[in-house]
């Protein structure tokens, strides 16, 4: 699984092209076209700044020159730390046009998991900017080289992609007319890092014909057109990241809005500014912005779409988007690793688009698989762990054979770690994830359910329900809650609120956390690892088992 030049299987590439899924085209291909045939229209907008097709051809031919000089084999791994910009794309494609492979980290990552992918990948460069988080680049090298990590050579670019130091030493130049070796469609190009909230992340192998794949289902499930402003939320390493803003609006050859950090308030100044047409956020992300919406209104009317997922979508806020924008709200349900197993689209109808990830994707051969044995379920059953097989996946995760045997069934389909309902349809509806029930007294509740229910509740921002463990019933379902501003909340209001819904009683929280916001993972979800892990040290102090450290300014109540 780590041999440089891992590439898809043959005979499913050719299946795959024959089929129309795969081609032979590469984001370097489309952008030295666009380069080409108009060098001035925008590729990118950030921070005020529109950089053209023409630059970022320059750019990302200048950065793949400058790597090919310091004689690195075909395949080596070269670790991009960039913000969100045209910097980190001219990076990607500059690679891709080397013949090597992109080792993409979160901008927001700490060194223990900077060192970590710099280890496990054997990255021999690593392409980041002069300034590191309020250091110079030699002191974020000695905090590295504390943890074990190091790397042989550094790039330096600036935010908008032009090379600023080389990184290479004695008498070698760099040869601009030197002959590129791209990568082709099928080769591995990019190893991106699972968005976990707890742990070590595992590094996850992308193909470009993966994605390419992915935009054929993006385009028709969004309806788009010639004339798109795309917006990104997330960040480019990550798999949401690489399609809303490196896949797709290329391929288009339409203008991606990038920010170097995620901020409501500014997310809505550029959508009315720059007439976004499509929004790609996850769930908390689009709740934000819906907050800041109602604080101060913008003109969102030029909104068409809004790609979210990653997290559950709460029925009432998605449908309040649609209300205050008049974009119809769309999803891809999938992973990092599987890519697409289901979506909604322009013409799915409301209820389905919001209340369900959609029909199942044909040529992703969903089967359903009980989560104990991983066998099929039985004829009739429509519940249980999703498995696929087909052109939206990755090829594994990059020198982790333990964590292989753990996405793929021992013949060959890739697991997702959900339960979910296919009906007779073929509509999917995510249920809870195999690692995201809490169970009280034997009974599995979801976590994902509760927290639609409580984000019913008008006080309610945003919430994360996670256990809290319990010496009696096991464990206690408990809601951390973000408040609407000026708002309020007790466990006994909130309660009331879920009786009036008639929700099921083992449904309500049983201690309420309130916080002035909840903890973010790398990829912007919300860290219910960190949530877990509090809730853990709250329950202790609760119950009397330690004294250990006041458990924070939080309002908590409990019954």
């Amino acid at each position: 699984m780590t041999e440089p030049g891992l590439r898809a299987d043959p005979q499913l590439a050719a299946s795959y092209r024959a089929a129309g899924w795969w081609g032979d085209d590469t984001v370097a291909a489309v952008v030295a076209r666009h380069a080409a045939m108009r060098p001035d229209d925008v590729a990118f907008i950030a921070d005020g700044r529109r950089s053209t097709w023409a630059g970022y051809h320059r750019d990302s031919d200048r950065i793949a020159r400058v790597l090919l000089a310091g004689d690195h084999p075909s395949g080596a791994r070269v670790a991009v730390l960039l913000p969100d910009g045209p910097a980190v794309h001219a990076a990607f494609v500059g690679i891709e046009k080397a013949g090597l492979v992109t080792v993409g980290i979160g901008a927001r990552a700490g060194d223990r998991e900077i060192a970590h992918l710099l280890t496990l990948t054997g990255a021999e460069v690593l392409i980041t900017t002069p300034d590191q988080q309020g250091r110079d680049i030699d002191t974020m090298l000695a905090d590295l080289g504390a943890l074990g990590a190091t790397v042989a050579r550094v790039v330096l670019v600036d935010r908008g992609g032009a090379v600023v130091d080389t990184g290479l030493g004695g008498d070698t130049v760099v040869d601009d007319d030197a002959p590129l070796r791209p990568l082709d469609a099928d080769a591995l190009f990019l190893l991106n890092s699972t968005s976990g909230t707890t742990g070590l992340p595992k590094c996850v192998m992308h193909t470009q014909n993966r994605w390419f794949h992915f935009h054929q289902l993006a385009a028709a499930a969004g309806g788009f057109g010639p004339d798109e402003v795309f917006l990104g939320a997330l960040p480019a390493p990550f798999g949401f990241g690489l399609w809303t803003a490196h896949f797709t609006p290329a391929i288009l050859g339409c203008p991606v809005v990038v920010m170097e950090r995620f901020d409501a308030e500014a997310a809505l100044d550029l959508i009315e500014r720059e007439r976004v047409t499509v929004l790609c956020c996850v769930s908390t992300q689009f709740i934000m912005m819906l907050n800041a919406q109602a604080e101060r209104p913008r003109d969102l009317s030029s909104l068409r779409a809004m790609f979210t997922g990653g997290e559950a979508v709460p029925f009432e806020r998605a449908a309040e988007f649609e209300r205050a924008t008049g974009a119809k709200v769309l999803q891809f349900y999938g992973s990092n690793e599987t890519g697409a197993l289901s979506h909604t689209s322009h013409a799915t109808d409301r209820d389905t688009r919001l209340r369900t990830a959609g029909h199942v994707i044909a040529e992703m051969q969903v089967r359903l698989l009980d989560p104990a044995t991983l066998q099929d379920v039985a004829p009739g059953v429509d519940e249980g762990q999703p498995a696929c097989r087909g052109p939206a996946t990755a090829l594994g995760y990059w020198g982790d054979e333990r964590a292989n045997a753990a996405l793929f069934t021992e013949d060959g389909w890739m697991l997702m770690g959900d339960i979910v309902r296919i009906d007779a349809e073929g509509v999917l509806t995510v249920i809870g994830r195999t690692s995201d029930f809490i169970i009280r007294g034997g009974k599995n509740i979801s976590a994902p359910a509760v927290e639609a229910e409580v984000a019913t509740h008008p006080a309610v921002a945003m919430v994360a329900a996670v256990a809290w463990p319990d010496p009696v019933f096991g464990e206690r379902v408990c809601a951390y809650v973000e408040l609407r501003s000026g708002a309020s909340l007790t466990l006994e209001e909130l309660a009331a609120h879920l009786r009036e819904r008639s929700v099921s009683r083992e449904w309500w929280p049983e201690h309420l956390v309130v916080v002035d916001t909840l903890p973010r993972s790398s990829g912007g979800k919300v860290a219910k690892g960190d949530l877990r892990a509090d809730a853990q040290r709250r329950s202790a102090q609760f119950h009397g088992e330690t004294d250990a450290g006041d458990p924070g300014d939080e309002r908590v109540t409990s019954r």
